[in-house]
């Protein structure tokens, strides 16, 4: 069982595997970046989940920014309608595993999980 980080005042909900890896990937990058999640058209159920890296330098005002220890989650207004109580798991399974969006204001999501409808 996966556990979740304190989740008060949080959007955006992460658990330690997924924070571990996101912060495992930044490393490898680059330290003064920042994860941007969102939402855009496409994937086979109407939206798609997007998660890049950026610069901190980068983030607008109107973002919402979620603090985890020092790592800076961001979201954009519109792309947090969609996303507001995700949570963010990772699993290392051979099968199945990566990134895992658990979103409760999906009204479908796809087999693959990358997409949902809302």
């Amino acid at each position: 069982m996966t556990q979740t980080l304190n989740t008060s005042q949080r959007g955006i909900l992460m658990t330690e595997a997924a924070l571990n890896q996101v912060r495992s990937l930044r490393d490898k990058q680059g330290s003064d970046l920042c994860l941007r999640v969102g939402v855009r058209q496409g994937g086979c159920s109407g939206l798609s989940y997007t998660m890049d890296f950026e610069s901190s330098d980068r983030i607008q005002d109107n973002d919402e920014v979620f603090d985890y220890d020092g790592f800076k989650v961001v979201c954009d207004p519109k792309s947090l309608l969609y996303l507001y109580g995700l949570m963010l798991d990772y699993s290392d399974a051979l099968i199945g595993g990566g990134f895992q969006f658990t979103n409760p204001n999906a009204t479908q999501s796809c087999g693959c999980g990358k997409s949902f409808s809302a």
